[in-house]
């Protein structure tokens, strides 16, 4: 069993990672004025912004790793767990964080908007790669809250600390973006690599064993998060995964459903464990039902 810590506050990692907490819903950390620091394995209650040039090859983000990169900007939201296990040494770090609580948020235009954020939903190996001027004007940002927050609380201050976040979200919803237009350009073979994955699914019988395959299994197979892999297909399609799949074993059904004639014999060869779950998904794709299609084609 793992050891986590339980970040219900952003007080909960200054405090561990020895900080200064001065606001009860916000924390901000310069990671250079107290490394080294030791490392933890965190059950984030919080939202968090974690700015390092460099990133340690050994740091859990879900089920997966973060690898090396230049100016990426981790984002994690409550209910998330991600780190390094606590293993007694302490580590360097540069950067900075920006820890706040889903209650700061509580009333304002943010609380809403922050859902639509998609970035804070991913692995740590996916994560926002920020240019020299976002990383720039992030780092004011985050300069400017933490002398916010050293001022005497009145009733503007949350206002303020929220707007500022607000306009740092922003910016890192603009890089997402522009990360996302500069895969499309290689989104053309991210296409033929999952439709090859699809026809060698089948091609090997694995459906028979494992069922009808689903976003999941491809996202592993093309080393993404499923939710990446949708917003991806969706940017570049039109379509989210699950459709784009599904559309892809309704054409190969069609050849079958003309080769053979027979609706129950497909659907077990496609992999659905009823026929009329095979019917219900055809019909929802084409509009009618395999013995609608094959009465069509016949005539």
């Amino acid at each position: 069993m793992p050891k986590i810590l339980k970040l219900n506050t952003p007080g909960d990692y200054l405090s561990y990672i020895g900080g200064e907490s001065r606001h009860p819903l916000v924390g901000v950390v310069d990671f250079e004025k107290i490394s080294p620091i030791p490392s933890s394995l965190n059950d984030y209650g919080v939202y968090g912004l974690f700015m390092h040039s460099k990133v340690r090859e050994d740091l859990q983000y879900g089920s997966g790793t973060f690898g090396h990169s230049t100016g990426s900007l981790i984002c994690v939201a409550p209910g998330q767990i991600g780190g390094r296990e606590d293993a007694g040494d302490l580590i360097e770090l540069d950067g900075w964080a920006l820890l706040f609580h889903p209650d700061l948020l509580v009333g304002t235009s943010l609380e809403k908007d922050i859902r639509r954020f998609s970035f804070f939903d991913y692995s740590a190996n996916e994560a926002v790669y920020l240019e020299e001027t976002e990383k720039e004007t992030l780092s004011s940002l985050m300069r400017s809250i933490g002398k916010e927050i050293a001022l005497s609380a009145d009733s503007d201050q949350n206002a303020i600390i929220v707007s500022y976040i607000s306009v740092m979200l922003h910016i890192c919803n603009r890089a997402y973006t522009r990360q996302f237009h500069q895969i499309r350009q290689s989104s053309d073979d991210i296409l033929v690599r999952l439709s090859a994955l699809l026809n060698e699914y089948y091609e090997e019988g694995l459906q028979l064993k494992d069922g009808v395959p689903g976003v999941q299994y491809f996202a592993e197979k093309l080393c993404m998060t499923a939710n990446y892999f949708s917003d991806l297909l969706k940017k570049t399609t039109g379509e989210n995964a699950s459709n784009f799949i599904r559309s892809h074993i309704i054409r190969m059904a069609k050849n079958r459903l003309v080769s053979s004639g027979n609706v129950s014999q497909v659907a077990y060869d496609m992999g659905f464990e009823y026929p009329q779950h095979f019917s219900r998904m055809f019909k929802k794709h084409t509009g009618m039902t395999p013995s609608q299609y094959l009465a069509d084609i016949n005539r």
